[in-house]
């Protein structure tokens, strides 16, 4: 498993949030420049945090986005499975509907190790960071 510059920029991304749009929405301009982000890059992972659900749009002259709950509430598996999809260390265990889990000798492992990186990545929040 490798976290994608994607997953990693989204993680900036909701710190920033997190700290900078406690009072108003934040605009992907102002991300853009603390965070050293392309802005048409800013733009797509942003869609994918607001289409799972993380964040909030608010349009308008002062609009642009803000955090939908406190920063301890997400945890960093969320962020990055919305910026990801899967976390998965290989495809098989990704759905667990591998056909051939029954009699593959690694399947067990790669399974194990991706209930670790999700224990981990549950267990620790935006807040956690900042």
């Amino acid at each position: 498993m490798m976290v994608s510059t994607k997953g990693r920029y989204a993680l900036r991304i909701m710190i920033d949030l997190a700290e900078n749009g406690q009072n108003s929405p934040v605009s992907l301009k102002d991300i853009a420049e603390r965070e050293d982000i392309g802005i048409k890059y800013l733009e797509i992972i942003v869609a994918s945090l607001n289409k799972n659900g993380l964040l909030e749009s608010v349009r308008g002259k002062n609009g642009g986005y803000k955090l939908n709950k406190r920063p301890e509430e997400y945890s960093i598996s969320s962020i990055l499975n919305a910026a990801e999809g899967s976390l998965a260390p290989v495809a098989c265990v990704e759905t667990d509907s591998c056909e051939n889990a029954h009699c593959c000798k690694t399947y067990t492992l790669w399974k194990e190790l991706d209930d670790v990186i999700e224990n981990f990545l549950s267990s620790k929040t935006l807040a956690d960071i900042i």
